[in-house]
């Protein structure tokens, strides 16, 4: 009697280029939902500040998403006179995919490219007092940015009922601007201090 091969494993999809697309298939990993209700959570999570969330750009997403095989149609749900809407969920090769991407993402740090850091490295061509001036204006940016992802983080988890765990990325963003903000005060007190070494050949404006 023949023996039965074993299942295949799932043929992992091709990896999206985007972090919205991220976001929508750990919702799913929620449970299933149409693209109607994933930006409202989104949305009610706070969650533009991981990346820029339109009407288009999640639709479009849900799209390709789709398209490649990590998620399809589970139902369709019709409210009123309303077009139908349809339910995504997870196909298997898309939920074990889904999990071994963010699984890497975690474990390894990738390098990041900010305008910021591109630009500080030539802090030097501003004169001291221009370069402080721009650091002491980013400084207060960042804290009117702290302040307002503060309160965005209390509406999530008082307002929508957000388990911590749900907006946990928020903590890391706070601890992110709160450290960059001390360094950036730091500098800019060191110019002014004028014990940060200038280079020869610039003006003080």
């Amino acid at each position: 009697m023949r023996t039965p091969e074993p299942p295949a494993a799932h043929e992992p999809p091709k990896r999206p280029a985007n972090a919205l697309a991220l976001a929508v298939l750990g919702l799913l990993l929620e449970q299933p939902m149409h693209p109607h209700a994933m930006a409202s959570t989104l949305r009610g999570r706070g969650m533009e500040r991981a990346f820029k969330l339109t009407t288009g750009s999640l639709y479009d997403t849900v799209r390709a998403l789709s398209r490649d095989g990590w998620i399809e149609a589970d139902s369709t749900e019709q409210v009123g006179n309303r077009p139908a809407r349809t339910v995504y969920r997870h196909t298997p090769a898309g939920r074990d995919g889904f999990t071994d991407w963010l699984d890497e993402l975690i474990r390894e740090p990738s390098p990041d490219y900010p305008r910021f850091l591109s630009a500080v490295g030539y802090l030097g061509a501003l004169g001291r007092v221009r370069a402080a001036g721009a650091l002491r204006e980013r400084a207060a940016a960042l804290r009117e940015r702290i302040a307002q992802d503060a309160e965005s983080y209390r509406a999530a988890r008082e307002d929508h009922n957000a388990p911590r765990l749900f907006v946990i990325e928020a903590e890391y963003a706070a601890a992110m601007a709160q450290a960059e903000l001390a360094w950036v005060e730091r500098i800019a007190d060191e110019i002014e201090r004028g014990t940060l070494t200038w280079p020869e050949g610039t003006t003080d404006e």
